[in-house]
C-alpha cells in the first residue's frame, strides 16, 4: 500500500524527535526553526500483539510485519499560503500525503525557542488550519472561476460541481476545514480530484514532559476542547520519553523505563496504530510454517482486491478464498480444529475481508 501519513506542525515542536523515534532513522533534529527542509521519509513496521500470538501457535521461520510510511515535513508558519517561509514546498508536500498527524508543543521549556514566543497549543493548531484552509480556498476560487466559462452549456455535471465547490468555499469562509462537510460518494469523488488538503484526515498529537505523559496537562484539555467537534482523536505522547527510550539497549531495560513511567508500552505503539487506522488501513493475516505474515489493505476491500497486494495474478485468477477468523484459530489452535468446529468458510468474489482474517487464496492463472 502507497499510503502515507504526514507529520506537520510549526517549528520546534517536536516533528523530527518524533519522526525518529517512530522510524528509527535520524533525521536532523535541531533546537531552529526550518531544521528540517527536505521532507524525511520512512517505512515503518505496524506493532501488532496478534503477530506474537500466532507465532506462538505456529512457530514459523519468521514473522513480517505490515508496514506504512510516514513523512516529516518542515515546518509552517503564519503566511505559508503566501509562500511565507517554506510555505509553497510545505503544502506541496502535505498535499502528497493521505492523513495528517499534527503535532502541538503542550509542554514548557524555556531552552527551547518557540517561533510565536510562548506556548499556546490551541493559537498554533489555528495558525496551520488557518494556512491550510487558505490554500484550499485559492484553489476552490480558481476552480470555480474555470467552471464559470463552461456554466452556460448546462451540463448536469458541471452544475453540481459548481454548486458543490461553492459549498466548500463557503465553509472554508468561515474558518471551518472541508472535512467537516458531509458529502455523499459522488461528492467525495468530485472533492478527492480537486486535491484539497484540509479534506485529509487529522490526528492530532500533544508533545508534553515527563511528568504529564500519562494523564496530560491544561494544554491537553485545552487542545481537546478545540478540537471536540471535529472527531479527530487526541494522543499524548512525550518525544523527549520515547527518543530516551529508543537509546535503551535491551528490551528489559526498556520496559523497566516503561515501568517507572506507569505505562504499558512505548508512545509511538500508540501513535503508529493511531495513523495507521486515520488511514482507514486494516490487516488480514498469512499463516503457515514458512512465514505468519501480516497484510495491509484498505477497509472495505473484497477477498481479490486483498488477494492482489500479495500478487496481482492471485487478483487476476482469484477462485476463493478459504477464510478463518483471528479469535477462532487462537482459540481452537489449529486449522484442523477450526474446520472441526465448522468455523472455517470459503468465500467468492463478493466476500468483504475483515480485520484480523486469517486467508489462503486459491487461484488459478
Amino acid at each position: 500500500m502507497a499510503l502515507k501519513c504526514g507529520i506537520v506542525g510549526l517549528p520546534n515542536v517536536g516533528k523530527s524527535t518524533l519522526f525518529n523515534c517512530v522510524s528509527k532513522t535520524k533525521a536532523q533534529s535541531a533546537n531552529f526553526p526550518f531544521c528540517t527542509i527536505e521532507p524525511n521519509y520512512g517505512t515503518i513496521s505496524v506493532p501488532d500483539p496478534r503477530l506474537e500470538v500466532l507465532e506462538g501457535i505456529v512457530n514459523p521461520e519468521r514473522v513480517v510485519p505490515t508496514t506504512m510510511e510516514i513523512v516529516d515535513i518542515a515546518g509552517l508558519v503564519k503566511g505559508a499560503s503566501k509562500g511565507e517561509g517554506l510555505g509553497n514546498q510545505f503544502l506541496a508536500n502535505i498535499r502528497e500525503t493521505d492523513a495528517i498527524i499534527h503535532v502541538l508543543r503542550c509542554f514548557d521549556d524555556g531552552n527551547i525557542i518557540h517561533v510565536d514566543g510562548s506556548v499556546n497549543p490551541v493559537r498554533d493548531k489555528e495558525i496551520i488550519d488557518i494556512e491550510l484552509q487558505l490554500k484550499d480556498l485559492e484553489s476552490v476560487e480558481k476552480k470555480i472561476a474555470s467552471l464559470a466559462r463552461v456554466l452556460k452549456t448546462g451540463d448536469k455535471e458541471i452544475l453540481k460541481e459548481n454548486e458543490l465547490c461553492g459549498r466548500i468555499k463557503s465553509v472554508l469562509e468561515q474558518g471551518k476545514s472541508i472535512r467537516s462537510l458531509d458529502l455523499d460518494e459522488k461528492e467525495i469523488e468530485i472533492v478527492s480530484k480537486l486535491q484539497l488538503i484540509t479534506t485529509k484526515p487529522v490526528l492530532y498529537l500533544c508533545n508534553v514532559d515527563e511528568s504529564s505523559v500519562k494523564t496530560g496537562n491544561a494544554y491537553v484539555e485545552q487542545v481537546r476542547e478545540a478540537v471536540k467537534d471535529e472527531n479527530a482523536e487526541v494522543l499524548i505522547i512525550g518525544a523527549k520519553i520515547e527518543s530516551d527510550i529508543t537509546e535503551l539497549d535491551t528490551y528489559d531495560e526498556r520496559q523497566m523505563f516503561l515501568d517507572e513511567l506507569g505505562l504499558e508500552e512505548p508512545g509511538v505503539n500508540r501513535l503508529i496504530r493511531s495513523a495507521y487506522s486515520l488511514l482507514k488501513l486494516e490487516t488480514y493475516f498469512t499463516v503457515g510454517v514458512k512465514e505468519v505474515r501480516a497484510w495491509t489493505i484498505n477497509k472495505g476491500m473484497t477477498a481479490p482486491q486483498a488477494a492482489s497486494v500479495i500478487h496481482t495474478d492471485f487478483e487476476k485468477g482469484f477462485i476463493r478464498a478459504e477464510v478463518m477468523k483471528y479469535e477462532d484459530f487462537t482459540t481452537l489452535g489449529s486449522e484442523n480444529a477450526v474446520k472441526d468446529a465448522g468455523k472455517f468458510k470459503v468465500e467468492g468474489k463478493e466476500y468483504i475481508v475483515e480485520d484480523g482474517n486469517i486467508l489462503h487464496f486459491r487461484f488459478n492463472v
